[in-house]
């Protein structure tokens, strides 16, 4: 699994962070990725953030 945004549509608006802080960081406009490749044992709060994500901005892509 690994995890990606879209900048262009990416806001910062936290949600992804409040669901899975141990994935994403929430910047001011923008979410940085601490794991790009997390472990399957977070795939529940990952699919969280990207189902909040108020932009739509992530997306989990699967190896």
């Amino acid at each position: 699994m690994r995890v990606e945004v879209d900048l262009d549509l990416c806001q910062g608006h936290g949600m992804c962070e409040m669901e899975a802080p141990e994935v994403f960081e929430a910047q001011r406009d923008h979410v940085e990725i601490l794991e790009r490749n997390p472990d399957e044992s977070l795939r529940p709060a990952i699919e969280a953030a990207v189902r909040y994500c108020p932009t739509q901005a992530l997306r989990i892509v699967e190896d």
